[in-house]
């Protein structure tokens, strides 16, 4: 009750005429936009480390030393989302996202200047920190400004716009990569993440309602403590913890060409075509899965998604080098694997109060990604152990595991009766319903 009353009284702290100047839609738009330039970074990535670990590659650097870093990487840039929650009261999400933004295509950019491993793994995780807001502050925007109703969809198709850039990489990654280099390719992938940090900066629009409950709320240390005295929370962040293990984005992608290289042996352009079947599915896959959790409820979708996700893994590792069930086992990662991430975020937008959501989004994605990404350090010890012929298809059997425990987590997760209630301003809270062809085309 607390923390709702605190949210009703800074919803009145806020002048109603602010509220026309905020646009929805263009926060979205602009969000998807970075969102797949973010990902098109992290899809060509794997690529790049191919290369690397490859015979004209770096000196010294093996797959287990890119697990190492990616895992760094991901400790990091998870850890500092945590401190959004409180920079998010002194600055606005607009600023956060634009500087992260110019911050994440520079450093990407400056790869191209590294000879040796240590110059190369600084650049790397410093972009990776530039666009770490793009999750928890992104989020958060759009879980102000779009109701439940709409919440489901709209996160999704932040996340489905993400996989757009994932989708076009890997064909034209290669390609880049063939002619130009890989120095040359990471230029030409950082660039556009400076120029919609700019147009953030001069285009998003705030109604500061979000701020201005969690002010009245309390302090960030008090928030935090809210957050986590939370059972539902609680289960949120160990689900994605859990379901970390079998990410598609930062998890799958990076193992799934190494083991078609090292392991089963194909070519280049094989993998960037089975890789790109791969990612597919991560465009209408959360478009679809949010469009039906927002009518049949987050958890159903939640836990039908993580046992797809670990039948889809055992049916890739079984196929072996067999060519028609190794495609199979492609195409059910495809549908699977890439979808529950937005969902397990419009189910934490949905049960966590306005005055408490940007600390909710900041533990969840220091969680996911900061000690989720423990995972692919876990993995690339697995791979040093055993080699690359027993450790890679081990690797994959723990991702079916984590899914499976994941599921199990969101089961006693209460949803019905948290859901609904606040909406974002400037939007008809009796607007009923999304279409699917026309929402993204919304003013």
């Amino acid at each position: 009750m607390e923390v709702e009353a605190a949210a009703a009284a800074a919803t009145m702290i806020v002048p109603a005429q602010l509220e026309p100047d905020v646009h929805p839609m263009r926060s979205l738009w602009l969000l998807i936009v970075a969102h797949a330039i973010n990902h098109a970074q992290a899809a060509v990535l794997p690529l790049v480390y191919v290369v690397i670990t490859g015979p004209k590659g770096m000196t010294g650097v093996d797959i287990p030393t890119i697990a190492y870093l990616v895992a760094a990487g991901n400790i990091l840039s998870g850890l500092v989302q945590l401190s959004y929650s409180g920079l998010t009261r002194r600055f606005s999400r607009r600023s956060i996202l634009g500087i992260g933004n110019l911050i994440f295509g520079s450093f990407m950019a400056l790869m191209a200047l590294a000879t040796t491993f240590v110059p190369f793994a600084v650049t790397n995780i410093v972009s990776r920190i530039g666009g770490s807001p793009q999750h928890p502050v992104g989020n958060g925007l759009l879980a102000e400004q779009f109701p439940v109703h709409r919440r489901g969809f709209a996160i999704s198709a932040h996340i489905a716009g993400g996989n757009v850039g994932s989708v076009m990489v890997p064909l034209v990654g290669a390609a880049l990569i063939a002619t130009v280099g890989w120095q040359g390719t990471v230029v030409v992938f950082g660039l556009p993440a400076v120029v919609i940090g700019v147009a953030m900066l001069f285009l998003i629009r705030e109604s500061g309602t979000d701020r201005a409950a969690a002010i009245a709320h309390g302090s960030v240390r008090s928030a935090m403590r809210t957050v986590m005295r939370d059972r539902d929370l609680r289960l949120v962040f160990v689900s994605s913890i859990l379901g970390g293990g079998a990410r598609g984005l930062g998890v799958l992608n990076l193992f799934v060409p190494l083991y078609l290289a090292r392991v089963l042996g194909f070519d280049d352009p094989t993998i960037a075509l089975m890789l790109t079947v791969l990612l597919l599915g991560s465009v209408p896959g959360p478009l679809i899965a949010g469009w039906l959790s927002d009518r049949f409820g987050r958890k159903p979708m939640i836990v039908a998604i993580y046992l797809g996700g670990a039948v889809s893994l055992a049916l890739f590792v079984l196929a072996g080098s067999q060519p028609a069930l190794l495609w199979f086992g492609i195409v059910m990662l495809s549908i699977f694997n890439f979808v529950e991430s937005p969902q397990l975020q419009a189910l934490l937008g949905d049960i966590s109060p306005p005055a408490i959501r940007d600390a909710s989004f900041s533990i969840y994605f220091t969680l996911a990604f900061g000690v989720g990404s423990l995972w692919v350090a876990v993995y690339g010890w697995l791979v040093d152990r055993f080699g690359n012929a027993v450790g890679l298809p081990l690797v994959f059997w723990v991702m079916a595991v984590s899914c499976i425990a994941a599921a199990i987590s969101v089961l006693p997760i209460h949803t019905d009766e948290r859901s609904g209630g606040d909406v974002g301003p400037g939007i008809d809270p009796g607007d009923d319903g999304i279409d699917l062809a026309t929402d993204l085309s919304a003013p």
